[in-house]
Order: structure tokens, then C-alpha cells, then sequence
């Protein structure tokens, strides 16, 4: 038993190590950037492509294949990636004639004077289990079907794919270890990868560090996280006996590994978003301008030096790389770090100065400001109405019924006789609808934004509560008074 575990190792070994064919060919040098839209007042597409080359980017995602878009990127040296949305993915997976449909409308009136390189089929489709049934069973038929509009209007060079995230994986820990959930890797990871080996494309996945960072901040260093780890921190898998410098190696060869595991070692891997965020809610461990700056600009110089990202077990593959996202999108909803991965504020200035080639020295940087928030936030919170700037009580009315409409009791005690009753206004209802509803959920992804109509504080809300409710019976108290004063004065 044991010699056959020895060489399943050793196998195993074998084929994590396994050459790429054609990999040393790298798609594009330096990062490129993706290109959200979710944000207010964001500057046009022409504008935003100039602020692409200021920034030296190399390539562009879009989550779509917005026809302004493509215009603008028309005649430019920027790679291109388009995507078809997730609902159309019914549709195109039974139907050849809306996928040339597709193809015909959103894609060939552009090749040629864009470099399109990669056509994404749907976004993070395997981490939405509510769409298991709806989704799913089309993906892989979505993907055949396009390729074939492909080939059917002889559009040479781009590869169809569709982007993952790290979720996928049952078992990432140690990287050697990578396999996926074993619900889809029979019935839908598989046959994907035999289309992309077929095809000569790649698993394309979004990998994040600051992820497993910020939930284990006492067992991974955040040096090694940001591509700032010496020695004494680096990760020796057991298995493979390789050495990892830096926590996104470790996460790109975890799902090397599992695609290994499943028979095609040489599909290629593209990192479809990584990046890092400069901001988020009072929680968010690590969610600052330095960090940001730091993890994206060493990243940029790594891509550089080494022609194209390449990991321990494959330093032969180069793995293109596009960074999440070209603008910080306000009008993202969850957790503050949604609206906080841009390169750019919405108005088109820059968060922080980076060079996406990885050319420029690190030390012809200005300073960054300090990194206040690398520990674990040790207070109390709480989530409530945000009052300053005027109040819209038709969005507050909407947020407060979906806080309500959660159940769980979230707004018993605002309920008609309830302790918290009074004062019977939308705005008070709302103050303790949203901190009930965070407090409840926050673990289970619920987040205290409400539309941007909420605001974590460190003080109590209940002490300000009861305090107003005490100053306005002291008033009332004082009033009454003072008009028995002057009845009584009448009558002298």
C-alpha cells in the first residue's frame, strides 16, 4: 500500500511538472486592466482608454461587449477581452443560430481594428449555486457553440473561455493538493477542459490574495502576501518540495494542480482579475491606498522581469494578467471593498501613481500614506443611517422594507407596540432595521450599504437613542412647567 502511494506521488508529481505546449509564448507584456462600469458619472469610453496608455496597460476586459466601448478601443495596441452576460447563456448553449447571432452583432463588426484575443462566456458561473440548474448545464455548450461562430466567420486568434473563481477548488492547501468540488468536476470541469485543450485556450480564473489574507491575518503574513516575503516566509510544499515566495503563486499552482489531477496538464492558465483594494468598511482588515499600491506596482515589476507571470510548477507557462479594476465602482453594492479595487477614482484621478509594464523603479514613487489597518479591528460596530447630506426617504422607505423582509425578527421590536415603536418615523426605523439586519447577517454575507443609504459608527446607536429620548422628555418636562408657571401667574 505504501509503494502505491509512493507512486501516485511521484506520478502525480510528474504531471503537476508537466511541460505546457506552446508556453513560453506570452499573449501580452505587462498587466492588463479590467474595465467595470458600475460606477456614477465614470469618464467616457474614449477618455478611459486614454487613461488605459497613461497608465501602460497592456490589454482590457470588459464584462460585455459594449459597441462605445469597442469604437473607442478601435485602432488602439490594447488586447481585448469581451464577455457575454450569464442570462444569454441558455439561449446561445441550445442554440448554434444565437450563438452566430451573437458573434455576428457583437464581434465581427470589430475584428480587425481590435485586437480582440479572448471571448468570456459568462462571469464566475460555478460560484453561483442558485444558478446551478439555470446556468450550469449550458456553459460548456455556450462555449462550444461560440467557438464554432468562430471559425464560422473565420476569426482568427480568439479563444473562448470563461473566467472562475477560486471556489471551485475543494481542496487548495498545499498547492500540490488543488482539486475541484466534486460536484462539478465530472459533469462540467472536464469537459471544459477538454475544449480548452482542444482549442489551445485557457482556464481562465480570478485570484485574490487579500481574500485568504484577511481571514487568516495571524497565519499568513501580510508580507507574503504582497510580494514582500523574505525567507523565513516562504511556503516549502511537502509534496513537490517547490518554494513559494508569495501567497498568489500558491493559489495559481493550486489550480494547476487540480487541472493536473484531472488529465490536462496542459491547459494554460490566465488570471482573469487579482488585485488588491485601497478602501473598505471599518472591518475590512487591510483595506488601504499603501497596501493597494504596493501588491499591484510589485506584481507589475514581477510580470516584467519575468516575461509574463510564471509560477513554481510552471515556470515555463507565461500566465497573462489583468488587475481588477481600471475605476473604483461606487455603485457596486456589499462590503466596502467592492467599491474600492480601482486604479482610478470615478472621476478619472489616480488613487495611487503605478506603472502596469513594471518598469518603473519603486523608488520613483512619491510616499505612500501608511498602512493604518493591517490588524484585525478590535472595537464594536454598529450599522446605521447614513443623515448627512439629505435624506431621500422614498430609497430609505425601499431599504428599510428589504431590511424587514429578511425575517428572523430583524424588525420585531419596530413593529406597532414594539419597545422600539416610537419614534414612528421611516428614518428611526431605518436607524434600527439596518444595524438589526447587520448584526444578524453580516457573517453570512449580509453588509451594512443599503444603497449607499448606511454607515458603520463605533458608538452605540441605543445610548444616542435613549439620550434623545430623555432630552426630549426633559424638554417636554420644562415646558409643562413653564406653562404652569404662567397659568399660575395668570390667576395672582
Amino acid at each position: 500500500m505504501a509503494e502505491a502511494v509512493h507512486l501516485l506521488l511521484l506520478l502525480l508529481t510528474f504531471v503537476f511538472f508537466s511541460p505546457v505546449q506552446s508556453a513560453s509564448k506570452v499573449l501580452f507584456h505587462g498587466l492588463g486592466v479590467d474595465y467595470g462600469q458600475l460606477g456614477d458619472n465614470l469618464p467616457s469610453p474614449e477618455a478611459s482608454v486614454a487613461l488605459m496608455h497613461s497608465l501602460r496597460s497592456s490589454a482590457v476586459k470588459i464584462y460585455d461587449a459594449n459597441p462605445e466601448i469597442l469604437r473607442a478601443l478601435s485602432g488602439s495596441n490594447l488586447v481585448v477581452s469581451v464577455m457575454v452576460p450569464n442570462g444569454l447563456l441558455p439561449s446561445i448553449g441550445t442554440n448554434q443560430s444565437a450563438a452566430d447571432a451573437w458573434v455576428s452583432s457583437n464581434i465581427v463588426p470589430f475584428y480587425g481594428s481590435v485586437r480582440l484575443r479572448f471571448l468570456l462566456v459568462g462571469n464566475e458561473i460555478l460560484s453561483n449555486y442558485a444558478s446551478n440548474s439555470t446556468f450550469w448545464p449550458f456553459l460548456v455548450p455556450a462555449m462550444t457553440r461560440l467557438h464554432r461562430s468562430i471559425r464560422l466567420f473565420s476569426l482568427h486568434g480568439i479563444k473562448v473561455s470563461t473566467p472562475h473563481a477560486m471556489d471551485v477548488l475543494q481542496s487548495s492547501f498545499p498547492p500540490s493538493s488543488g482539486r475541484f468540488r466534486s460536484d462539478i468536476a465530472v459533469l462540467i470541469i472536464r469537459p471544459m477542459l477538454e475544449f480548452l485543450r482542444r482549442t489551445s485556450s485557457y482556464f481562465m480564473i480570478d485570484a485574490y490574495p487579500y481574500f485568504p489574507w484577511s481571514e487568516n491575518p495571524n497565519s499568513i503574513s501580510i508580507d507574503y502576501a504582497l510580494f514582500q516575503g523574505n525567507s523565513s516566509l516562504y511556503y516549502h510544499d511537502p509534496v513537490t518540495g517547490l518554494t513559494y515566495t508569495n501567497l498568489l503563486d500558491q493559489m495559481l499552482d493550486a489550480m494547476a494542480a487540480a487541472i493536473a489531477a484531472e488529465g490536462f496538464a496542459e491547459v494554460r492558465l490566465g488570471l482573469a482579475e487579482t488585485g488588491w483594494p485601497n478602501a473598505g468598511d471599518l472591518d475590512e482588515i487591510g483595506a488601504n491606498v499603501h497596501n493597494a499600491a504596493i501588491y499591484n506596482r510589485k506584481l507589475a515589476i514581477r510580470v516584467a522581469e519575468q516575461r509574463g507571470l510564471r509560477t513554481p510548477a510552471r515556470p515555463a507557462a507565461a500566465i497573462p494578467v489583468f488587475v481588477f479594476s481600471l475605476y473604483n465602482e461606487d455603485l457596486k453594492t456589499g462590503p466596502g471593498t467592492e467599491r474600492h479595487w480601482g486604479l482610478l477614482y470615478p472621476n478619472g484621478t489616480a488613487v495611487y501613481e503605478v506603472d502596469l509594464k513594471g518598469r518603473r523603479p519603486e523608488a520613483s514613487y512619491p510616499p505612500l500614506p501608511p498602512a493604518t489597518n493591517n490588524e484585525p479591528f478590535k472595537g464594536k460596530l454598529w450599522c446605521v443611517l447614513e443623515t448627512n447630506g439629505g435624506l431621500n426617504l422614498t430609497a430609505v422607505a425601499a431599504a428599510l422594507s428589504y431590511a424587514c423582509g429578511q425575517g428572523n425578527g430583524t424588525c420585531a421590536a419596530i413593529q406597532t407596540g414594539g419597545k422600539c415603536f416610537q419614534p414612528n418615523t421611516v428614518a428611526a426605523h431605518a436607524k434600527y432595521a439596518f444595524n438589526s439586519y447587520w448584526q444578524q447577517f453580516r457573517s453570512t454575507g449580509g453588509s451594512c450599504y443599503f444603497n449607499g443609504l448606511a454607515v458603520q459608527i463605533t458608538t452605540d446607536p441605543s445610548k444616542f437613542f435613549f439620550l434623545l429620548i430623555f432630552k426630549k422628555k426633559k424638554k417636554a418636562f420644562l415646558t409643562s412647567q413653564k406653562k404652569k408657571k404662567n397659568f399660575l401667574f395668570l390667576f395672582l
